[in-house]
């Protein structure tokens, strides 16, 4: 089976592709508004996730509400999330991002990266995690 492109559509006639989709519901189950995420973050986002599941056509549905929460802790900050989100799911959030400092490799790492790249990293979580753009 073709790998499907993570595209609006055929031209845009067809709709948003079923992973952009699946990504915005993630987004909003997170309570962060897809439109807070242009579209080349999300179109990345989703990019990055089919190379996470090379054997798969598309990521696996249950992927898409953690990367959308880690990627939503970036934008938001601790305090925003934690009030949409409750602890269990912060302590998760900041657990995966202290992990992804260590293995600058993995597809949580690519996602801190993108968000700190694209300048949507809220200045809470880059002074929180230290994070910068530069390379040591």
């Amino acid at each position: 089976m073709a790998r499907r492109n993570s595209s609006l559509g055929f031209l845009g006639r067809f709709g948003r592709s079923e992973d952009l989709r699946q990504l915005d519901a993630a987004l909003r189950a997170v309570d962060l508004h897809p439109a807070l995420v242009p579209e080349g973050a999300k179109l990345t986002i989703v990019n990055l996730m089919k190379d996470a599941w090379p054997d798969l056509s598309e990521p696996p549905s249950e992927a898409y509400l953690p990367i959308a929460g880690l990627f939503a802790y970036c934008l938001t900050g601790r305090e925003t999330f934690l009030a949409a989100n409750g602890e269990e799911r912060l302590n998760d959030v900041e657990t995966r991002l202290e992990a992804a400092l260590d293995e600058p490799e993995g597809l949580d790492a690519q996602l801190v990266l993108l968000a700190l790249h694209s300048r949507l990293i809220s200045p809470d979580v880059i002074e929180r995690f230290e994070l910068s753009a530069e390379r040591d």
